[in-house]
Parts: structure tokens; C-alpha cells; sequence
């Protein structure tokens, strides 16, 4: 397939020569200024552009840095077209990132070499940057993988199955759904955080490998003494995964999984655990959480507990509001009542 060049040059003949000369192994569309270069660019994305530097009103090196400050744009390769050979002119080029430069009047054979031996660069390029992306997501779905194992077995310890990581993970992704809806916490809730935020919220008590099995695995209620051993496993998680991910995995990912184990147990009015944080001393990530977790545990049946229907877990989470939970998340998680009957149902 024949690749795409623009060629932009205000000298008319210019233009003719380029043309006739590239036509035959390549398509070639041209522009003879910069302002209807970078109108050619909004609309299509040639395979490289060949960019006179003298050219009235906006010439070309000014329309090399429009091109590298767009992030689609500046993947185009650019060549310079000049009758300016000289050191200075030559270094300024590669300084703007051009991939070469060629002299006017223009010589046929170096002109077609120097656009092959960039299309043909270009191309290497492209390739390698898939292979890399190929890598990094099989890399990525690894530590996914290791991830969600991980959680199932430290989950399988205290009698609930790996089905409770996957049903928080889907609550959360609800709730963060609902909030992008009512556009709370838009400058916190990027895609790459919303991303995060799910991919580690199963990681969210793996302090809970600490525990002892006699505690984790009792079926009646825990002494006062047991309980307090039990809610070490916040600050646990927290230390486990500062200690042991950081060096895999991206750092606002170990932030937001660190988070979450830490601070899933901290309450809106301050009475929860580790640390007793209060308000929005807890990170977003756990406050979030917190919502989906205690959900779940309400819903679910357990070795000790029968399952609360939908109804009845709302109406205890609602006496949290403001206490447990703070106001704005439940109340965004209270309105995605019949959404989260559905997916109920599907986690079933």
C-alpha cells in the first residue's frame, strides 16, 4: 500500500518537482503554506511531511513546533527542504526533530533515498513500538493474574472464596461509574486512576495473610483480643505491598493498592482503623472501597452469617452515612439500587 507524503512548500514549482519526482512510488498531496499545512493535518494523518523552512507569514520551523507540540502530529516523521546548508541551519533542523534534511534545488536520487531511509525508519519504529506495547500488556496481565490469584488464596483462608474480590471489584467499578455520572472527584478520577483503582482492589486485605488461620477461620464471635489482632492486617497490607510491588509494577498503582489495604477499615467520622483517619484524611481510593467491601460482606453468606438481601444492607449502610461512609459516595452507590440488584445476579 503506497504510503501518504505532504509536501509543503509556498514555491509552486517546488511543489511540481516534489511531485513528480515521489508520485510514482508514493501518493502525494501538497500545500504551499504552513497555515494550510496544519489545516491538512487536523484532517489527515500523512506517513511523512516534507517542510520547506522559507516561507512567508509562519515558516517552517515554526510549523515544526506546532507539529511537536501535538501529541498525534509529532509522530509524523519530518524531512526539511532548504537552500540553506550551512552548520547552523543543519543543527537547527535536528534540534526541532527532523528525521533529515534535503538541499534545493533538489537532486532526484537523494531526495528518493533520504524519504525510503526515513519511510523505511518510520516503519521500524512502528513495529517495534507494537512489540513493546504486545509486551507490556502480557507483562501487565501477568501481574493481573498473580494479583487476582494472590487475593483468592489469602480469601480462601478465612472461609469466602475468590468470588468476594471479584464482586468488590465489580461494586467498585459501579460505584466510580455512578460518580463519573454525578462528575464528583473528576480531577481525581482519570482513566489511568479509575484503571488503578480496580486492578488493585483485590490486593485490599492482604494483610490478612498475617492473621492467624485460628482467628481468620473461627466461627463464632472474635474475643477482644482476637479482634484487635484481626485489624492489624490493614497496616500489614499496607507495609506488604510498599515492600514487595514496588518494584514491578507502576508507582501510582503501588500508591492507590497501598492505600486501599491501609485505610479500607479507616471511617468518614474517625472512628475506624489503623489510624483513626477522618474525612478526606482517608485517600479516595479506601473511601471508595470501604463502600463496595462492606457492601459485600452484608450481601454474602459466610461461615458465621447468613446473606442480607439488597433491602436490608441498604438500610444499615444508610445509617452510616456520614459516620462509616462519607455522604456524597453512599449516596451515589444508594442510587445504583436496581444496577446493583442486576449485577447481583450476574455474580451470582
Amino acid at each position: 500500500m503506497k504510503k501518504m507524503i505532504l509536501v509543503v512548500d509556498d514555491n509552486k514549482l517546488n511543489l511540481v518537482i516534489a511531485q513528480t519526482l515521489l508520485s510514482e512510488e508514493y501518493y502525494v498531496e501538497t500545500a504551499n503554506s504552513g497555515e494550510k499545512a496544519l489545516q491538512y493535518l487536523e484532517e489527515k494523518e500523512p506517513d511523512l511531511v516534507l517542510l520547506d523552512i522559507q516561507m512567508p507569514k509562519m515558516d517552517g520551523f515554526e510549523v515544526m513546533r506546532r507539529i511537536q507540540e501535538n501529541e498525534v502530529w509529532r509522530k509524523v516523521p519530518v524531512i526539511f527542504l532548504t537552500a540553506d546548508r550551512t552548520e547552523k541551519t543543519e543543527e537547527t533542523c535536528f534540534q526541532m526533530g527532523a528525521m533529515d534534511y534535503i538541499g534545493k534545488p533538489f537532486v532526484p536520487s537523494i531526495m528518493m533515498q533520504r524519504v525510503r531511509r526515513t519511510l523505511e525508519l518510520q516503519g521500524y519504529r512502528k513495529n517495534l513500538e507494537h512489540m513493546v506495547e504486545q509486551q507490556l500488556q502480557r507483562i501487565t496481565q501477568l501481574q493481573q493474574d498473580i494479583i487476582i490469584t494472590m487475593a483468592n488464596l489469602i480469601e480462601g483462608r478465612d472461609g469466602t472464596t475468590g468470588e468476594h474480590v471479584k464482586r468488590t471489584s465489580a461494586y467498585v467499578e459501579l460505584l466510580v461509574k455512578k460518580l463519573q455520572e454525578r462528575g464528583v472527584y473528576k480531577e481525581i478520577l482519570t482513566p489511568a486512576y479509575i484503571d488503578y483503582l480496580k486492578k488493585a482492589s483485590p490486593l485490599h486485605d492482604i494483610g490478612k495473610i498475617t492473621v492467624p488461620d485460628r482467628i481468620l477461620q473461627k466461627p463464632g464471635a472474635l474475643t477482644q483480643e482476637e479482634y484487635d489482632l484481626i485489624k492489624l492486617h490493614a497496616k500489614a497490607g499496607g507495609t506488604l505491598i510498599e515492600e514487595n510491588m514496588n518494584r514491578i509494577v507502576d508507582k501510582e498503582f503501588v500508591e492507590i493498592a497501598q492505600d486501599m489495604a491501609s485505610y479500607h477499615h479507616e471511617k468518614w467520622n474517625g472512628k475506624g482503623y489503623p489510624r483513626g483517619l477522618k474525612g478526606e484524611e482517608i485517600p479516595l481510593s479506601a473511601r471508595i472501597l470501604a463502600i463496595a467491601d462492606v457492601f459485600d460482606a452484608l450481601v454474602s453468606k459466610r461461615q458465621y452469617k447468613k446473606g442480607m438481601t439488597l433491602d436490608e444492607a441498604f438500610v444499615i449502610m444508610e445509617k452510616e452515612r456520614g459516620e462509616s461512609f462519607e455522604p456524597v459516595l453512599l449516596d451515589a452507590f444508594l442510587d445504583a439500587k436496581e444496577e446493583l440488584r442486576q449485577l447481583m445476579e450476574e455474580l451470582q
